[in-house]
């Protein structure tokens, strides 16, 4: 998630010099990595990133935020801006962890970041900013952290359930008699094509189904298959249980 933030930063000019980044990392072949890549600043100490930026992000593992917390929370000024991308680290623990000094900043994305198609929701003091960053990498909306467990739940996550449906359908192109490899590039383009169609034209989603649906055609017997069967149940029980599991992290 960091090297995705990182990457768009840096491609879509938000930062101009490369340089003017600092990277704390403690693994040694990652700090080479991000050097040789980006022509970032790396160190192994996180105090150095503390002591001197003023807008830092926080991307490491939940289990870990209040030893880093520990390190550099006497270093923070009310000049600086902490975004957490920590999964599950609501704002009123991150304020006890890290002190009142920073603005801090929350934030759920998810790992299209990567590929600059990120989803990002977003709350806190510098909000605004904070979406204007993000959208450099994809999408980011401003939104109330009581959302932020449905969020999780369908754009945190939702990366998985897309991939296990373009399994499925790859899967069955395969019994159909395709070959592996290409209904697998079928699913997977078909699921990035229509998603993008739909983003680029506004269309709404049961015109759109409608409109595929041609009478007596092909899709619409797929759909007489698919619209009575449980599937909307089992998503919406699917966001449901990863809903609950969020809450139950924070």
């Amino acid at each position: 998630m960091a090297e995705g933030i990182l990457s768009a930063i840096l491609a879509n000019g938000i930062v101009a010099n490369p340089r003017d980044v600092l990277v704390g990392e403690k693994v040694a072949d990652r700090r080479g990595y991000l050097s040789g890549k980006y022509g970032v600043g790396v160190v192994d100490d996180v105090r150095e990133v503390a002591g001197c930026c003023d807008f830092i992000f926080l991307a490491v593992r939940p289990q870990d935020v209040d030893a880093v917390a520990a390190e550099v929370a006497p270093l923070l000024s009310e000049r600086v801006t902490l975004v957490s991308i920590v999964a599950g680290k609501r704002l009123d623990a991150l304020k006890a962890a890290f002190g009142s000094a920073p603005r801090i900043v929350r934030v759920m994305p998810n790992l299209a970041l990567r590929v600059g198609e990120g989803m990002c929701a977003v709350c806190g003091d510098g909000a605004a900013e904070v979406v204007r960053i993000l959208s450099s990498a994809g999408r980011a909306v401003e939104l109330d952290e009581a959302a932020f467990d449905a969020v999780t739940a369908l754009s945190g996550s939702g990366p998985a359930y897309f991939a296990y449906m373009a399994k499925a359908m790859a899967a069955a192109g395969v019994r159909l008699g395709l070959a592996p490899d290409v209904a697998l590039l079928l699913s997977e383009q078909t699921m990035l094509g229509t998603a993008r169609f739909l983003r680029e034209t506004g269309a709404e989603l049961d015109g759109f189904i409608a409109g595929v649906c041609t009478k007596g055609g092909t899709t619409a017997a797929g759909m007489e298959k698919l619209a009575p069967s449980d599937f909307m149940d089992v998503v919406a029980e699917t966001l449901a249980a990863a809903a609950r599991r969020s809450r139950e992290l924070a």
